[in-house]
């Protein structure tokens, strides 16, 4: 048998065998989605942390020296 033959053979029964196993996970789509959207989620608390901080260093006074 030639090796390309033998390795048709084997790549084809292997996608065989795991089209019949339906319990073979979570296709990686939603798992995507998922991950963009706890992405998306860290990006505004990151933003709103970030834009109270500025808000709260702009209501700092400014230094002034001390007078003698």
């Amino acid at each position: 048998m030639r090796l390309s033959t033998y390795l048709y053979v084997a790549v084809r029964s292997r996608l065989a065998q795991l089209r019949r196993d339906p319990e073979r996970g979570d296709s990686p789509v939603p798992t995507a989605v998922i991950i963009f959207g706890l992405v998306m989620v860290a990006m505004l608390v990151t933003l709103a942390a970030s834009g109270k901080a500025k808000e709260w260093m702009d209501a700092v006074p400014d230094h002034k020296d001390p007078t003698k």
